[in-house]
């Protein structure tokens, strides 16, 4: 069982919890994913990662009710434990990898969206805590769905843009970056986006015009979080990956996103199952070649 030490409603419908999860904490890196799972009974449930404390072995998750299960999930509180939790799964973030000098040498932008803030702030912190700043955009659609405001502005220089114009800038993510580049003299060498598949759609498809490289995070779209039922299929150029082992982090500039969009409406039928099945035939699960599920 794996303990819940805090609980809280952080805007409407978005919930965030700290978790004891010692083994997950030591070895997880940002970019990363766990899967929860409430009880027996319940499903098992992909959530990036919101941040991890490795001297305290605690993870922080932060979610948005959906489904049954992450129904279940929010009447949680303080002290109740969760039956399973699982991970670090995924790949890190590219950031990791990449030697500190070389990062410091770059203007890194990030571009957050709704409950994709989560997954974008241990990618944000990892930067400040080995000595690179990078700029920082959250979107909302209003002020009352700002979330973790506070925590960005400790470790990054940070754009707040709403929909309605209800708080700090008006407008969509894209023309937040807009102005920042054309209007503020800004340049990038790289966009981290992550968020809802149609904001991540028009984010790459202005920095392709921008020419600036992007990476976003196909997180939106895991269901089972081991490659093998194939609801997290994507196309990134002319290859078929599986978000939840070969990313879930991907080049946003190859992604076809009409056809992710199309395949996650589908997915969510068991009718749409079957026909995305029988179309996509030996790739449709463990086409990967890391999970298993073509044996």
């Amino acid at each position: 069982m794996y303990k819940i030490l805090e609980s809280e409603k952080l805007a409407d419908n978005i919930y965030s919890m700290i978790v004891e999860a010692p083994r997950v904490a030591k070895h997880c890196e940002p970019g990363q994913f766990i899967i929860a799972k409430v009880d027996e009974v319940s499903e098992r449930i992909p959530l990036t990662i919101c941040d991890y404390d490795r001297e305290a072995g605690t993870i922080r998750i932060v979610f948005m009710p959906i489904g049954a299960s992450t129904m279940k999930m929010r009447l949680l509180k303080t002290g109740d434990a969760f039956e399973d939790f699982v991970g670090p799964l995924g790949r890190p973030s590219d950031l990791v990898g990449t030697p500190i000098e070389e990062l410091k040498k770059k203007n890194i932008l990030f571009i957050a969206g709704g409950v994709g803030t989560a997954p974008v702030y241990p990618q944000v912190k990892w930067l400040h805590e080995h000595g690179v700043t990078a700029d920082a955009i959250i979107g909302a659609k209003t002020k009352d769905l700002v979330i973790l405001e506070e925590q960005f502005k400790e470790v990054c220089n940070l754009y707040v843009t709403t929909d309605d114009g209800s708080y700090m800038r008006k407008g969509m993510v894209t023309t937040c970056l807009d102005d920042l580049v054309h209007k503020e003299g800004k340049s990038y060498d790289l966009c981290i986006a992550i968020g809802p598949m149609i904001m991540m759609k028009f984010v790459c498809k202005m920095t392709k015009e921008l020419g600036i490289p992007t990476v976003v995070s196909m997180n939106p779209i895991m269901v089972d979080g081991t490659g093998m039922c194939g609801a997290c299929r994507v196309m990134v150029g002319d290859e078929v990956k599986f978000a939840c082992v070969d990313g879930p982090e991907f080049d946003g500039h190859l992604i076809d996103f009409d056809q992710a969009m199309q395949r996650q409406a589908m997915y969510r039928t068991e009718e749409g199952r079957a026909k995305l099945k029988q179309e996509e035939a030996e790739t449709h699960h463990g086409g990967c070649g890391h999970c298993g599920g073509d044996k």
